[in-house]
């Protein structure tokens, strides 16, 4: 099981910026997706991925205001998030594909979330 742990919640205002790093104690040199998402345990919703050929994808309310990057040498995914917006207030949550081998497995582990509150 990876550990998964995020970070850089907090409060900002309307146009205002944040930064979440995410870092997972990956051992395999498999490179499986890493993703974003937000809302709630029982029911989350993907922000940014970046996936194992190094290609990225974005949900729509995000494109153009958020980028999501990974450094595979410290297994950090980080989510730059500009002119962020009310509605952007949510639990955001990092979740990690997992590897078995030279597979990636339809199995994930998931931090526990950081908030990030946005206020007009």
């Amino acid at each position: 099981q990876v550990q998964v742990m995020e970070s850089g919640g907090g409060s900002t205002q309307t146009g205002g910026s944040l930064t979440l790093p995410c870092v997972a104690s990956i051992v395999s040199e498999t490179r499986c997706s890493m993703s974003w998402f937000r809302g709630t345990p029982g029911q989350r919703t993907m922000v940014a991925s970046v996936y194992s050929d190094n290609s990225t994808e974005y949900a729509d309310s995000v494109r153009g205001r958020f980028t999501v990057s990974r450094d595979y040498t410290k297994n950090i995914l980080t989510l730059q998030m500009n002119n962020l917006q009310v509605d952007d207030t949510d639990m955001y949550y990092c979740r990690v594909r997992r590897a078995r081998g030279a597979s990636c497995l339809v199995s994930y582990d998931w931090g526990l979330g950081t908030q990030v509150t946005v206020s007009s």
